[in-house]
Protein backbone atom coordinates (compact mmCIF):
# COMPACT_ATOMS: atom_id res chain seq x y z
CA UNK A 1 0.00 0.00 0.00
CA UNK A 2 1.47 3.31 -1.12
CA UNK A 3 1.96 6.05 1.47
CA UNK A 4 2.36 9.75 0.88
CA UNK A 5 4.57 12.01 2.93
CA UNK A 6 3.56 15.66 2.95
CA UNK A 7 3.44 18.84 4.99
CA UNK A 8 -0.17 20.01 5.42
CA UNK A 9 -1.17 23.43 4.16
CA UNK A 10 -2.48 25.92 6.73
CA UNK A 11 -6.08 27.02 6.39
CA UNK A 12 -6.75 29.98 4.13
CA UNK A 13 -8.75 31.55 6.96
CA UNK A 14 -5.71 32.02 9.18
CA UNK A 15 -2.28 33.58 8.89
CA UNK A 16 -0.73 31.21 11.44
CA UNK A 17 2.07 28.78 10.73
CA UNK A 18 1.09 25.95 13.06
CA UNK A 19 1.20 23.13 10.48
CA UNK A 20 4.93 22.46 10.69
CA UNK A 21 5.02 18.64 11.09
CA UNK A 22 5.30 16.18 8.21
CA UNK A 23 2.59 13.52 7.88
CA UNK A 24 2.86 9.96 6.57
CA UNK A 25 -0.58 8.92 5.34
CA UNK A 26 -1.62 5.71 3.61
CA UNK A 27 -3.66 5.75 0.40
CA UNK A 28 -7.37 5.72 1.15
CA UNK A 29 -8.82 5.28 -2.33
CA UNK A 30 -7.82 1.68 -3.03
CA UNK A 31 -9.58 -0.22 -0.29
CA UNK A 32 -12.92 1.60 0.09
CA UNK A 33 -16.05 -0.33 -0.84
CA UNK A 34 -19.70 0.63 -0.57
CA UNK A 35 -21.85 -1.22 1.94
CA UNK A 36 -24.89 -2.58 0.05
CA UNK A 37 -27.21 -2.25 3.06
CA UNK A 38 -26.48 1.30 4.23
CA UNK A 39 -24.72 2.78 1.20
CA UNK A 40 -21.79 4.06 3.28
CA UNK A 41 -18.12 3.55 2.51
CA UNK A 42 -16.26 0.92 4.48
CA UNK A 43 -12.78 -0.46 4.50
CA UNK A 44 -11.30 -3.71 5.74
CA UNK A 45 -7.81 -2.27 5.80
CA UNK A 46 -7.14 -0.41 9.05
CA UNK A 47 -4.02 1.29 7.64
CA UNK A 48 -6.24 3.77 5.80
CA UNK A 49 -7.07 5.32 9.19
CA UNK A 50 -3.44 5.77 10.25
CA UNK A 51 -1.72 9.18 10.06
CA UNK A 52 1.76 9.48 11.55
CA UNK A 53 3.36 12.84 12.35
CA UNK A 54 7.10 13.51 12.14
CA UNK A 55 9.16 16.59 12.99
CA UNK A 56 11.10 16.48 9.71
CA UNK A 57 10.83 15.10 6.19
CA UNK A 58 13.90 12.92 6.70
CA UNK A 59 12.40 11.24 9.78
CA UNK A 60 9.29 10.30 7.80
CA UNK A 61 11.31 8.91 4.88
CA UNK A 62 13.56 6.94 7.25
CA UNK A 63 10.51 5.43 8.97
CA UNK A 64 8.99 4.41 5.63
CA UNK A 65 12.24 2.81 4.47
CA UNK A 66 12.79 0.95 7.76
CA UNK A 67 9.29 -0.56 7.56
CA UNK A 68 9.47 -1.28 3.79
CA UNK A 69 6.58 1.08 3.01
CA UNK A 70 6.50 2.31 -0.61
CA UNK A 71 6.09 6.07 -0.43
CA UNK A 72 6.11 9.32 -2.37
CA UNK A 73 7.04 12.74 -1.05
CA UNK A 74 4.87 15.73 -1.92
CA UNK A 75 6.74 19.01 -1.50
CA UNK A 76 4.74 22.07 -0.50
CA UNK A 77 5.44 25.31 -2.29
CA UNK A 78 6.27 27.99 0.25
CA UNK A 79 4.27 31.21 0.11
CA UNK A 80 6.14 34.50 -0.16
CA UNK A 81 4.42 36.78 2.30
CA UNK A 82 4.41 40.52 1.81
CA UNK A 83 4.81 42.22 5.16
CA UNK A 84 2.49 45.18 5.53
CA UNK A 85 1.32 47.21 8.44
CA UNK A 86 -2.12 48.63 9.03
CA UNK A 87 -0.73 52.13 8.52
CA UNK A 88 0.08 51.25 4.89
CA UNK A 89 -3.66 51.45 4.15
CA UNK A 90 -3.56 55.20 4.78
CA UNK A 91 -0.21 56.16 3.24
CA UNK A 92 0.03 59.04 0.75
CA UNK A 93 2.03 56.86 -1.68
CA UNK A 94 -0.84 54.43 -2.12
CA UNK A 95 -1.66 53.62 -5.78
CA UNK A 96 -5.42 53.41 -5.23
CA UNK A 97 -7.00 55.84 -2.74
CA UNK A 98 -8.53 54.25 0.31
CA UNK A 99 -12.29 54.75 0.59
CA UNK A 100 -15.19 53.14 2.37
Amino acid sequence: MLAKIYKPVPSAMTSGRSKQNWILEFDKSLSATIDPLTGTKRSKNIMTQVNLEFKSRDEAITYAKMNNIPHRVIERQEVNRIKRSYADNFSFDRKVPWTH
